[in-house]
């Protein structure tokens, strides 16, 4: 893909899913690429199929919940390479649960991996991308930051507040004048396995929910996701859209306005597998 030839760009959460296809997809259109994950072993195997292409990679373990490691980390990318010119902020996890019944601490955990950690990541890393001249922060939020459903609020929460962060700061960076592009991903969706390794309230039946999302939720692969993602990003669009279900449910959102709520609660609450 045109447009990446010699950037250097960093991709957190490439250890698997669409982090990874990021990574390899960045790769083999000639960046640079800078990857972490807390995963250590999967992110071992993103490194050997980078190297195995030819692309200069720098791959660090990184709990993106860290703050002062997260700029650390940062800096530490500037001196390797010399420059960052993109950040992909796309490490997440998910969690499955009534507000009633999820504990104070498993809320907190969602909005600081999924949240705190775009927040960690873009302020860590705009200095080094403004100094670069050809800056661009890339936030992954999603499907869920347009529009909730029962048993996401925690995820809603998170991903609805990266959507709103990530808007407000491409509005910021264009009035001062800033040579950094802003934006926000939206995946459907997406063949990972985000499902399978995600947390859940007690009394949420995960096998039917793992069945569920990998059967019949999801339906663009990583490496398609990735593809789009850089294709808006070469362009620099504000807003990017995942996945022929996602473009369906925005538009749905936006012409239903609040009333999408009795029309998504009524239809999930016959075969999510959620406890109450």
């Amino acid at each position: 893909m045109q447009g990446f030839a010699g950037k250097v760009a960093v991709v957190t959460g490439a250890g698997s899913g669409i982090g990874q296809a990021l990574a390899i997809e960045l790769g083999r259109s000639g960046a640079h690429v800078a990857i972490s994950d807390i995963d250590a072993e999967g992110l071992a195997i993103t490194e050997e199929r980078l190297r195995a292409i030819g692309t200069q990679v720098k791959s660090d373990r990184l709990n993106v919940t860290e703050r002062e490691a997260f700029q650390l980390y940062a800096d530490g990318v500037a001196e390797h390479f010399g420059k960052v010119n993109q950040i992909y902020n796309n490490a997440g996890i998910a969690y499955v649960g009534d507000v009633e019944v999820t504990a104070f601490k498993d809320m907190e955990r969602v909005m600081d991996v999924d949240f705190w950690g775009v927040v960690n990541g873009t302020k860590a890393f705009l200095p080094h991308l403004i100094a670069s001249g050809d800056g661009h922060v890339v936030n992954v939020s999603s499907i869920f930051g347009i529009f909730s459903v029962p048993g996401q609020a925690s995820y809603n929460a998170a991903k609805f507040a990266v959507r709103g962060f990530t808007e407000s700061l491409h509005q910021e960076m264009a009035i001062s004048s800033h040579p950094v592009a802003v934006t926000t991903v939206h995946p459907g969706g997406i063949k990972t396995a985000i499902m399978r390794n995600a947390t859940t309230a007690d009394g949420v039946d995960r096998a039917s929910l793992t069945t569920l999302f990998d059967q019949k939720l999801t339906r663009t692969t990583p490496e398609k996701a990735a593809r789009v993602v850089l294709d808006g990003v070469r362009k620099k669009k504000a807003r990017v859209l995942i996945g022929a279900d996602a473009t369906a449910l925005d538009l749905i959102v936006r012409i239903a306005g609040p009333r999408y709520q009795g029309l998504f609660s009524s239809a999930i609450s016959r075969f999510l597998p959620v406890a109450h």
